[in-house]
Formats: structure tokens, sequence, C-alpha cells
């Protein structure tokens, strides 16, 4: 195919209207031409005089050397694998989330039935375990934002940019197109599909893999492992499966099961990871700073990205939800955890994003391999008591957390957050070194985007689960030491997002099909 790059548009055009502007440009002749499509598109808005789109578009024409000046692009082939593995037992996937799915998928395509197991519950159900929890404050540890069909992704924003070069990218965004998702997350240089469409996804996703012979068992949580005569057994509360090949995409907050392979010598490591707060501003704020005032353009709810740098320690911004809210994300009694979420229309009043603090591992006291967790756990103990022990979560406006003082009123940003909210100051369970660079991040972060660093901010704690604290050591063949058992996704720590988690799903999905056994 032929890329047309470079074109600016400053005005809201339909498809139709967009491909002729970029032909005229090219040069080329309507009689030559057998499909146009938009290959990439993005908001220019570095000069807010002059806020813009930038397109680019993949022509396919009766004759390339006609156009010896256009650059060529292969066109998407998707996924080639060569198929050694000979094994007549089933794979066994351990966790139902982006890492999980799209090994499942992989391997049916390629002709394979995994079986598909899952401590959470379907996400028909999980979605009603969420809305109760958020309604009554009442939670269900085995089926909630962190456990379920689509994993800790589904209830988030469906955010599918990522920082990773990988040929399976293309792939992963395919397969989402494939079953539902818009067609513009393929171009869209910040897709995201939103929580209402990710359901139904799922959903699709699920009919797929069981129509063509791949086994889903949810409510069954794995309690063992146990390799036997280079088979492994692995055993859950009501039922059993061998394998000579499982995936361990069990997500970042499956602690239990982190504790189990590690009484069984599985080797893994310390791995740094982040906490902080959530933050919310009026959306209407974000977009005047992001685009001004002067654009005639119908832009979608303005993002953000912004690092921070502190000595040994950064602040960041991360899954920054438009429009979205703050939700209720523990998945452990006597617990506070936030995450955020958008729907795909992202038209709520109030934007929030996490601001992270780095905690690295060398932080930690002592040399025990999970303290990361024991770290992030009593991180949210801390917050549930300091908020009223009743699930509320502990907010605070900028102004006072800045003073360090407790806060008495809310401001014109309204919490999100439920089932409910306490007025706290949460200097007095962040770190002393968070705290300090979150105050410093957020001032900094004022001068890129005018009235971040506003008194009426809105922090809320905590946020502890964007990433797991631990890596699942594996070698070239995509195992652990021992054979057979496969690490997968942002769990075992070889992702940091639902695009990243599923190209890993990939991975080892190729990986076992390649694999001659």
């Amino acid at each position: 195919m032929l890329r047309i790059e470079n074109i600016k548009v400053f005005e809201d055009l339909n498809n139709q209207e967009l491909y002729v502007k970029a032909l005229k440009k090219a040069g080329i002749l309507q009689k030559d031409i057998k499909e146009i499509k938009i290959a990439k598109k993005a908001i220019d808005a570095r000069d807010k005089n002059n806020v813009h789109y930038l397109y680019s578009f993949d022509v396919t024409v009766s004759d390339e050397n006609k156009y010896p000046k256009l650059k060529r692009v292969k066109p998407y082939t998707g996924i080639r694998v060569s198929r050694n593995r000979k094994s007549r037992l089933s794979p066994v996937i351990v966790g139902a989330g982006p890492a999980g799915l799209f090994c499942a998928l992989t391997l049916i395509d390629n002709g394979y039935k995994p079986i598909i197991i899952e401590q959470g519950d379907c996400v028909e159900n999980r979605r009603k375990y969420v809305e109760e929890y958020r309604e009554k404050g009442i939670l269900n540890e085995m089926c909630n934002v962190q456990f379920g069909e689509g994993g800790a992704g589904t209830f988030s924003d469906g955010k599918l940019t990522t920082g990773i070069n990988s040929p399976f990218v293309g792939s992963v965004l395919e397969m989402f197109r494939r079953f539902g998702a818009p067609e513009e997350i393929t171009y869209l240089s910040h897709p995201h599909i939103g929580t209402d469409n990710l359901i139904n996804i799922l959903i699709k996703i699920r009919n797929y893999i069981s129509s063509k012979g791949g086994q889903y068992f949810f409510n069954t949580r794995m309690t063992d492992l146990v390799e036997e005569n280079g088979l492994i057994r692995i055993i859950c509360e009501d039922r059993e499966f061998v394998s000579d090949a499982v995936v361990l995409a069990i997500g970042h907050s499956a602690r239990s099961t982190f504790e189990m392979l590690l009484k069984h010598s599985v080797n893994m490591k310390r791995k740094n990871f982040s906490v902080g707060v959530r933050i919310e501003h009026l959306q209407s704020m974000i977009n005047e700073s992001q685009y001004g005032t002067k654009t005639k353009l119908k832009l979608p709810p303005a993002e953000y990205k912004l690092v921070y740098h502190d000595g040994e320690r950064t602040c960041y911004s991360f899954c920054m939800c438009p429009g979205g809210e703050v939700i209720a994300s523990a998945s452990e009694e006597g617990t506070i955890v936030t995450n955020g979420m958008s729907n795909y229309r992202r038209d709520g009043e109030n934007a929030n994003s996490a601001l992270l603090v780095n905690v690295n591992a060398s932080d930690l006291p002592g040399d025990y391999v999970l303290e990361g967790i024991n770290f992030q756990k009593e991180l949210e103990k801390k917050a549930f008591i300091l908020a009223g022990s009743n699930y509320n979560a502990p907010v605070q406006r900028f102004e006072d957390f800045r003073l360090n003082r407790k806060s008495v009123r809310i401001g014109t940003v309204k919490p999100s957050y439920r089932p409910g909210y306490t007025l706290c100051n949460l200097n007095e369970i962040l770190p002393d070194y968070v705290s300090r660079t979150l105050k410093n991040g957020i001032q900094y972060f004022d001068s890129k985007i005018r009235g971040f660093g506003s008194d009426d901010a809105l922090l809320t704690g905590v946020e502890t689960r964007t990433s797991s604290p631990v890596t699942i050591v594996r070698n070239e063949n995509l195992m652990c030491n021992i054979k057979g058992i496969y690490p997968c996704g942002e769990g075992a720590g070889y992702a940091g997002g639902i695009t990243s988690a599923a190209v890993d799903g990939i991975k080892v999905a190729c990986r076992i099909i390649e694999e001659e056994n």
C-alpha cells in the first residue's frame, strides 16, 4: 500500500471529504484507487490558536509505480506461527484478563482448545458485584474490580495506548475490532474502548472461544500446583486439571497465588512499582488548557500525560480517564483501593488520573520477595481506617494536602468516588517521600496545564494496584523454572496495561504452539 502522510484538517469532515482532500494533496487519480482507509489520526494542539487534526491514509492503487514519491507500507497480515504442538492435552490458562484471553484467542485461531479458569465470575455477574460494592459497600472478595472475566482493565477506560514496540500490537487492535470495538481504535493515536463497550466485547470473545471448543470455568480459584512426571496438576477448590502447558495470567492482585508459588520455589524477584492517589479536575478546565478556546473542531474530551523528576523519585500520571470517575477497586476486606473508569463517550463532569510515585525494591526492608505486597496491603488498610472503616475513601483538596491539614470542605470539584468519601489528611498515611514528590509534581504540572495545581483539585486515596511488585522469572522459552508453566502478563511482571498484557498473551500462545511436545 501507499501511505499519504501529514494531512492537516482544520474543520470537521466526513470520511469521503477526508479521502478527497488526501488524494488531491498526494496527486493520486480517482480512477487508480482500489481502496483507501485512515491509517492514523491525532490532534495537534501545540498551538492553541491553530488546533487541528493530523491524518495519514493508506491507499491501494492499480499501479504503485505511477506514484514513486509516496511511501510504501506493508498491509497487516495477522499472526503467523509454526504449529509444532502435538500434545492432546489442552493448555490451561489461569486468569481471564487480557493476557489470558488473547492467549486463548491465539490458541483457538490455530486449532487448539484451551481451558480457561477464573476465580471471579462472568462479566455480566461481575458487573452486578462491582455495582453492589459501589452502591452499598458490600465487597465480594472473589469477584470485584480486580478479579473476574476481563481482568482489572475491564472497569477502567479500556485504554489501548502502549509504549511497547511489537508487531503484535496491531493484532491486538484488530482482534478487539473483530469482536465489536469501534474501527477507530486501529488508527487513533490514543485509542480507547470504554468500560461499556468492553463488557459486550468480552461476551462476544467468550462465545467465540466456546464455539470453537474452548472451555471457561468461572468461580474456580486455583489453590495449588503439583508437578508430576512432566505434567502439571492444577488443583482448584472443587476440581482438578492436568496439562503440560499452564499459563499463569494471574493479574497483579493475585496475592495468595504468589504466596503459593513461592512455597513451590518458583523463581520470583522484587520489582519496582508505584503508589499514589487519584486526582480529579473539572473536564472543562482540562479541555480549555489543552485545546484553548478558539478551535471550532468538535474535539473529544482532552487527555494529558505528565512526568516530573525529583532526584531518585518520579511523579507521573497514569491511566488518565477523561470524563470519568474514580472507582472503588478493593479486593480484600478492610482496605481501600482506587482506580479510574470511563465509558466510551467520556461525557462525565470530571477528569481523573492516577498520580504515582515510584517505590523502588531497595526501599523495602529485608529480603522477602513479596515485601512489596505487604507494603501495598499496609497502605490500603491505613486508607480504610483513615476514612472511617466503612469503605468510604479518604479525600482531600490539594491546598490542604500541600499545607498538611485535614480538609473541612469540598470546593468546585466534587468527588465521584462511591459508595462515599471522608474528608481527611492524606499526609497521615502516605510515606513522606510519596507526599513530598506528589506535592512538587502537582505544582510542576500546573506549569504545563493551567489549573492542575489549583486549590480545589481533589485527591482520593489510595492508588496501589497499577503494577505487580514482583516478577515471576521466565527463560528464553517463556517458562519459569518449572517446565510447562508460562508466567504471563501484568501480574507476572511482563506488561503494564491492556495492550501490553494482550501482546504478552499472544507471545506465550505462540511459544506453546511452536513447542514440540
